[in-house]
């Protein structure tokens, strides 16, 4: 159940794009976000030498996911500087540290896998690290710190404008209910939510292979295309499956890539009880008299 927080965020330079340092007062982590083009500037302050976990965030890919990698060093400035030299996608790093300097490299490693395996589960970002690899073996003291440090960690990381590890989905309501619309036609069978950032089509939802002649060679069909390369779309018995939840940025796009033409989505998705979504959130939004 989320909480109300009180967090902070310094910034060195008194430049909102530039670096920015984001801590809750009464705790022991701090993330430090670091332009790329002000690593040389981060490299000077002492956390650059600490052992520390770090995200390398960049730009979108073909399906529209902001990329990530995640990484762990007992160095996190001289390793951000081999990533500066062999890596091209990235334009800001996040780094997660303990202000005790505290943070061993058996945290590091832990919490390494733990990110990499808890961000494939939200399904946010296109992972640069390939697979999770295996569970390193944490003795359950410093198992019970890494838990504590990852909750603060992924709060001050989506403060920061990353929100890597949060749910693309909507909390039940507090009679354990979700508000779900549907998209039914053209070969299309799809559950979904609307959500603050846009549309969730929910795994399982399945849609047409086939795309009809219009979208044909379009940036639509590369859109799709490039759903089925990335794995969120897999064919199964004649069908493009989601393989897991998946946001779009708009009720459309979601219905395009389920129809596999364009679509107007306020009005493809509709509640059980048949009413669209156009009804339901766009025209019941009234202004204040």
């Amino acid at each position: 159940m989320p909480r109300p927080q009180t967090i902070q965020i310094f910034l060195p330079a008194g430049d909102p794009r530039g670096m920015r340092v984001a801590e809750i007062t009464t705790r022991i982590v701090r993330v430090i976000e670091v332009p790329r083009s002000e690593l040389g500037e981060f490299l000077k302050t002492p956390e650059a030498q600490q052992v520390g976990v770090y995200f390398l965030i960049g730009e979108l890919s073909e399906a529209g996911l902001p990329r990530v990698y995640i990484g762990q060093s007992g160095n996190c400035g001289a390793r951000l500087v081999q990533h500066n030299q062999n890596r091209d996608f990235w334009n800001r790093a996040l780094v997660v540290i303990s202000l005790t300097n505290s943070m061993t490299q058996t945290h590091a490693l832990f919490l390494e896998w733990f990110a990499i395996s808890e961000a494939s589960k939200a399904g946010r970002y296109s992972l640069e690290n390939g697979n999770t690899g295996a569970r390193p073996h944490t003795p359950a003291p410093l198992e019970a710190d890494c838990h504590e440090i990852f909750e603060t960690a992924a709060t001050l990381v989506a403060t920061l404008g990353q929100p890597i590890f949060e749910p693309l989905t909507n909390a039940p309501t507090a009679r354990g209910e979700k508000e779900l619309f549907y998209c039914r036609g053209s070969g299309a069978d799809g559950v979904g939510e609307y959500t603050s950032e846009g549309f969730v089509v929910l795994k399982g939802s399945r849609g047409r292979v086939e795309n009809v002649a219009s979208i044909q060679g379009t940036s639509n069909q590369r859109f799709r295309d490039q759903l089925v390369t990335e794995g969120i779309l897999a064919a199964q018995g004649g069908m493009l499956v989601f393989t897991r939840d998946h946001l779009f940025a708009s009720p459309s796009m979601a219905a395009m890539a389920l129809m596999g033409r364009s679509a107007n989505g306020w009005v493809e998705w509709k509640a059980a009880n048949g009413r669209t979504l156009d009804e339901l959130k766009r025209q019941a939004v009234q202004v204040a008299g």
